[in-house]
């Protein structure tokens, strides 16, 4: 038996275990003819029952076998770090939040009405995404990477003075819309190109998100001329602090209308005025900041390393995976 073992691994060494069947089987047919006294055929017979299981197990060694491989599909995190809803009753302005390290909102509502994070708020990022979505289903997203990366955005919006800082390079990373998206032509986000400037002030007027591809006032000018996400137009914007109640407002809509011109004093029968979207400013009987309809709410979800967003039609959480890529094991 174990003549026959190491005869047989010598030449099979990669399959031995495969051969134990008919290595044990010719062993027994010698042992079975040597000790007992056995009709001649019967050896014979044992003899063709080993022969067909050393064929069967020269087929299995023999026979072309795929290889398996093992990929691990790679997911980077981005993180929800505030929620805008310009007509939920509770006001974004430039003086509320942004700088002020506290907590709005609540995590349940996160998604459908005004809310900030206030530990995603306080963590060192590289990368934001502004994702406009129609009750938690993405419709339109657009990728910034800061030019410095590494900080938290509640410093970048509490550096206010001098503040007017472009905070991203390149332009957007990623901009995707869906097919389907309505009110795209003065969206203060999608309807304007370039990078993102924070903290932008002039005169008494702050704007605490806005696009280098749209209106930005010069430092001296009180126009009123510049629209964004989280606006006053009766505030001192070096230190974030309200003038008083009557010009805050959450989201403008793009629009060429300086105030000098064409609105001042005349507010009931100005050729144009600043249009916001919904109802969300903190003097509700100040004409001069003209509701229209809300385009949806505007999620801005951050990364260290995430670069790029799930696009349209994404169900928005918490935490969104951005899948990288597949790697083998």
């Amino acid at each position: 038996s174990s003549g026959i073992n190491a005869e047989y691994g010598d030449i099979f060494p990669i399959s031995r275990s495969l051969f134990q069947p008919a290595l044990l089987c010719c062993s027994a047919t010698c042992r079975l003819t040597k000790f007992y006294n056995l009709s001649p055929d019967i050896p014979d017979k044992l003899a063709m029952v080993c022969m067909i299981l050393l064929l069967l197990s020269l087929l299995s060694v023999c026979t072309p076998r795929s290889v398996e491989h093992v990929e691990r599909v790679e997911y980077n995190t981005w993180e929800l770090a505030m929620n805008l809803n310009p007509d939920d009753g509770h006001v974004m302005s430039y003086s509320t939040g942004w700088a002020t390290d506290t907590f709005i909102g609540t995590y349940s509502e996160a998604l459908t009405k005004d809310y900030l994070d206030r530990e995603v708020w306080n963590k060192p990022v590289s990368y934001i995404a502004i994702v406009r979505h129609q009750a938690g289903e993405a419709d339109a997203v657009k990728v910034f990477r800061f030019r410095e990366g590494g900080r938290s955005m509640l410093s970048r919006f509490q550096d206010m003075d001098p503040g007017r800082e472009v905070v991203t390079e390149g332009g957007p990373m990623q901009e995707t819309v869906s097919k389907n998206a309505k009110n795209l032509h003065d969206d203060p986000i999608f309807s304007v190109d370039g990078d993102l400037a924070f903290n932008w002030g002039y005169g008494d007027n702050g704007h605490r998100i806005v696009l280098t591809g749209g209106n930005l006032s010069p430092v001296g000018s009180g126009d009123d001329n510049t629209h964004g996400l989280g606006n006053d137009y009766h505030c001192y914007p070096l230190t974030g602090e309200t003038r008083s109640l009557h010009w805050q407002h959450e989201i403008s809509n793009i629009i060429d209308c300086p105030g000098p011109d064409n609105w001042w004093g005349k507010c009931g029968s100005a050729p144009c005025l600043p249009t916001i979207q919904g109802n969300d400013k903190t003097d509700p009987t100040n004409a001069c900041l003209k509701p229209g309809p809300v385009y949806g709410n505007y999620a801005i979800y951050v990364s260290s390393v995430a670069s790029k967003f799930p696009g349209p039609g994404t169900k928005l959480k918490l935490k969104v995976e951005s899948r990288v890529g597949k790697k083998e094991l």
